[in-house]
């Protein structure tokens, strides 16, 4: 069995029942350019702490699961140069080789889940890209974590460049509560409404939490899809957003990108037709999250 590195303050808060907030690190790692990412991670541990909760940062480092970062080692996480985007597929040969990784959802989901953490906070999920012709379809693995890990993921919806429509379909069809909080509708990541609707609403952390309690007195392992608009301050309108986002796949097709290489460039795109504006929403929507899986994860202990 492989043990997991969990800090003190983690592994204190975790024996006595206080609310845990798990937070991904590709965010850090490969989201924000340095030395901003740095910043980022600190301040999403931040809010997870001002929402009463404990942030538990996940990572490897040395091929060691991390559980919650020391100062030490989120810096580390920032600014080493040998950081891989690890997915659920690739921990077993990150572990064995001894490297480092920043985790994807559907890798943070595993190990929150291995460490008894019930409510994780991200920015957006990975989902169903818009087809390519000539290219099998392009699934993220989120969506398939998501259907066999009782984790629930308090998010902005799913990236605005992904195929908004059958990611739900999808989510639907592997049985994956997707419930709004606040809202009626499905976000899109950059924009608080995407034209969809999720399938249930709550309105306060205690609610949810008492669904997530319902879910665990019936056995369910599936995990919860919480959908947090991102802030109506920072968000952009659906026009708005609709127009990057034609724009970047046109880009995407002209120039020939396809498989692995599709997502960096198009949020690279959004990024220089937003002017910049791209990464102010996303680390409001980052913030928000956060502070609102504090909450529900102090409802739910408390509960």
């Amino acid at each position: 069995m492989i043990d997991l590195v969990m800090t003190d303050e983690v592994k204190a808060a975790l024996a006595a029942g206080r609310p845990v907030v798990a937070l991904e690190s590709t965010i850090v790692a490969h989201g924000f350019p340095r030395p901003d990412n740095l910043a980022v991670g600190q301040a999403l541990e931040q809010a997870v702490r001002d929402g009463g909760a404990v942030p538990a940062t996940i990572a490897v480092l040395d091929g060691r699961p991390q559980i919650g970062l020391t100062p030490a080692g989120l810096d580390r996480l920032a600014n080493a140069p040998d950081v891989v985007k690890v997915s659920t597929r690739d921990l077993g040969h990150l572990l064995a080789t001894r490297g480092n990784g920043a985790t994807t959802v559907a890798a943070t989901m595993v190990l929150a889940a291995r460490a008894g953490i019930r409510v994780f906070a991200t920015g957006g999920i990975g989902g169903v890209h818009p087809a390519q012709p000539g290219h099998p379809p392009d699934i993220s693995a989120d969506l398939a974590e998501l259907a066999r890990t009782r984790v629930a993921v308090v998010c902005a919806g799913a990236k605005s460049i992904l195929d908004l429509p059958a990611t739900l379909e999808m989510l639907e069809t592997l049985g994956v509560p997707v419930i709004g909080y606040g809202t009626d509708a499905f976000p899109a990541f950059h924009a608080r409404e995407s034209g969809l609707r999720v399938g249930q609403r709550v309105d306060d952390a205690a609610t949810m939490a008492a669904v997530l309690h319902a879910q665990d007195g019936l056995g369910l392992v599936c995990g919860t899809l919480v959908c947090n608009p991102p802030p109506a301050e920072a968000a952009v309108t659906r026009d708005v957003l609709d127009g990057w986002v034609a724009a970047a796949l046109a880009e995407a097709q002209a120039q020939g990108v396809k498989g692995a290489k599709v997502t960096p460039f198009l949020l690279a795109a959004l990024d220089r037709l937003s002017g910049g504006h791209s990464k102010t929403v996303n680390l409001a929507l980052a913030k928000s999250n956060a502070r609102v899986a504090a909450a529900i994860a102090a409802a739910y202990a408390a509960q």
